[in-house]
């Protein structure tokens, strides 16, 4: 257990005075003698406090020096930063200022500014707008039609996979305090990649699909569905989606066949 200042203090009235002085051992004793339920003091430890006494003229302890505070210069250089590269890291600006990273982390969030994820997004076409009213007018009107239609719908979704670069999501931010709602375009919807699609709905599931996704087989997987469940009409879809399916020519039962899955 550390000694606190009265403990020293203690000590030193144990050593004594002029003729009256006891040994480093002898007070060692007597302090253990005095307190049995503490952990003894060593000779070594009365040393210290004897010498620490005859040169500084008392025994408290030194005033902690901590870490520096950060001044008001530096907080304004980390905050341009952010200002004049909202795409700036931490690391980036710790090595241009020449101070921690823990620092530069302390101050943007003391000035309530964080690390905004880009949110990535399809190319929209300057008619996409349209026909998406135009579908969910139709869903709408069918759904108040049909109860049940809704169950009949294949949720999907796909993750895309590049050989060449694109977006990384962990590698790109913002600073900001306020959302800047930051949108990136990073690639359409041409089959130039690999996709790895699923599909689910109220009735089954379709296992997940990792291969080369183009018209033929995209368009193929919506064919075999529709036979597998009763949902909205191929005339529809063929004709609202047909820059996703292709050339909106499916395969049917009347003498076509489905592309090899």
């Amino acid at each position: 257990m550390p000694l606190n200042e009265r403990d020293r203090i203690e000590i030193l009235m144990m050593i004594g005075v002029g003729d009256r002085m006891r040994t480093q051992q002898e007070v060692c004793r007597l302090f253990h003698e005095m307190h049995p339920d503490r952990e003894p003091v060593s000779q070594s430890t009365v040393s210290r406090i004897e010498r620490k006494y005859r040169e500084l003229g008392h025994v408290r302890d030194a005033p902690r020096q901590g870490r520096p505070k950060i001044n008001e210069n530096v907080q304004q250089d980390v905050i341009l930063s952010a200002l004049e590269n909202p795409h700036c890291t931490v690391r980036q600006v710790s090595r241009d200022l020449n101070i921690g990273k823990s620092s530069v982390s302390n101050i943007f969030k003391k000035v309530k500014y964080h690390p905004y994820r880009v949110r990535l997004i399809h190319e929209l076409a300057e008619d996409d707008f349209d026909r998406r009213t135009e579908f969910c007018e139709y869903m709408m009107d069918h759904n108040n039609q049909n109860n049940g239609f809704i169950a009949n719908i294949l949720f999907s979704d796909e993750a895309t996979f590049f050989l060449n670069g694109h977006v990384n999501r962990q590698n790109t931010r913002y600073w900001s305090q306020e959302n800047p709602h930051w949108m990136q375009e990073y690639h359409t919807q041409h089959p130039q990649k690999v996709n790895v699609w699923a599909g689910i709905n109220f009735k089954f599931h379709q296992p997940p699909l990792a291969r080369y996704v183009n018209e033929e087989l995209y368009a193929g997987v919506i064919c075999i569905w529709h036979q597998a469940s009763n949902c909205a009409p191929l005339e529809y879809l063929y004709k609202s989606s047909r820059s996703r399916v292709g050339s909106g020519k499916c395969a049917t039962t009347q003498g076509r066949h489905y592309p090899t899955l």
